[in-house]
């Protein structure tokens, strides 16, 4: 096992591009880190680094205390589980397993026994025997993790290693990867797009844009603290729903100035972000998660009351995405970009709500929302970081 620490490393190729830039982060020994990002972050770079699959333009890499940097690939003792399996189709699964202890020259009947022990972790006893054409595609993803794991490493990095499996399979493997981690504890790098993966599987997840780290924090932080306004956006499903406005004051007492729509700070939206007095007339923006809302009381006049109409509704059994168009002119800010890397336009008036799947709203209705103050984030809209304390 082996602490792994980018010292402001980076990476910039021939052309110019910039793909990691400046990284400053340390995978203490036995972590399970995620990587994740929208395509082309750099978090597939980064890990190639750790891999020697790239040179360091500059910044010193360290595996285990050592600097990686000019290491040869081969004598790093790490193990990669890439997306496309890269199994040997004329082998069997006991063969693929084997393939890297016998190309080091290690003794057969220790090689036996390592696959033996491994096939027995990742349940393929009974498919040892069997080429990578006669498994199902989780199974062969096990196979290459058998690979990886029978070598005993000192780190694993795996590049979205799920991509290729049904969403049924990917539930299944997240939960096998992380119980093998925690067996094994063993640094593991995991890089991926899909936050679900990111949330549910590591122990820190570092979340990466435009070759830059934004923020690292478990998963629960990055849920409710966001650092800013890329990981506010990215992380959720649905995402967050992003206001343009001000702070200001509604009856002598500080408020949300959202276009037309205005919602009172209370004494808890307050004292979660004190920070916030200090931005009076400063322009922010408010972050909603769809999740916070609550159908309101039916009161037209209550102060913080959301009104709009239901543009459709995505039935998803327990839940209902509810999509409303809002009565106020309060609009999605412009220049922030969504979970898939595209950019919101301020012309957009439409919030999206998570609400209880028994409640039979129907789209054309008429809806009113209302949300506990402490549960918006709030974002400075010139540094686009969390106002907090």
């Amino acid at each position: 096992m082996a602490e792994i620490v980018f010292d402001r490393v980076t990476k910039r190729y021939d052309d110019g591009q910039l793909a990691v830039n400046a990284l400053e982060l340390t995978i203490a020994d036995g972590e399970f880190l995620v990587l994740v990002g929208p395509s082309g972050c750099g978090k597939s770079t980064a890990l190639r680094m750790i891999a020697g699959l790239e040179e360091i333009s500059d910044g010193e890499l360290l595996i285990d205390g050592v600097i990686a940097n000019d290491l040869a690939p081969r004598d790093r003792n790490i193990a990669m589980v890439f997306q496309s399996y890269a199994l040997y189709p004329h082998l069997t699964v006991a063969e693929n397993i084997a393939f890297g202890l016998k190309v080091r020259g290690t003794d057969k009947a220790e090689i036996d026994r390592k696959v033996a022990e491994t096939a027995q972790l990742l349940e393929l006893g009974d498919y040892l025997a069997r080429k990578p054409g006669k498994l199902s595609g989780g199974q062969r993803q096990r196979v290459a993790m058998g690979r990886a794991l029978v070598r005993s490493p000192k780190a694993y990095l795996m590049d979205e290693p799920l991509s290729n499996l049904d969403a049924r399979l990917r539930g299944q493997m997240r939960a096998e990867i992380a119980r093998l981690q925690k067996m094994t504890g063993v640094t593991t790098i995991y890089v991926t797009h899909d936050q679900v993966e990111a949330m549910t599987m590591g122990d820190r997840v570092a979340v990466m844009n435009k070759g830059v780290l934004q923020q690292l924090a478990e998963p629960r932080k990055l849920y409710d603290a966001p650092a800013n306004l890329f990981v506010a956006g990215f992380i959720g499903s649905p995402p967050m729903n992003m206001l343009a406005g001000q702070i200001g004051t509604s009856g002598g007492s500080p408020a949300l100035l959202l276009g037309e729509l205005t919602i009172p700070l209370d004494a808890p939206a307050l004292a979660a972000r004190p920070a916030l007095t200090d931005h009076q007339g400063k322009p922010v923006i408010a972050g909603i998660r769809p999740e916070a809302f609550q159908v309101a009381p039916d009161e037209p006049s209550a102060p913080g009351r959301i009104c709009g109409t239901v543009a459709f509704v995505e039935d998803l059994g327990a839940s209902l995405l509810v999509h409303v168009d809002l009565d106020a002119g309060a609009v999605v800010a412009s220049g922030i970009e969504d979970e898939s890397g595209d950019e919101m336009t301020s012309a957009r008036t439409r919030l999206r709500a998570v609400l209880d799947g028994t409640l039979g709203i129907k789209g054309g209705a008429r809806i009113g929302l209302t949300v506990e103050p402490a549960r918006i984030h709030v974002f400075d809209a010139a540094t686009e970081l969390a106002i907090t304390h």
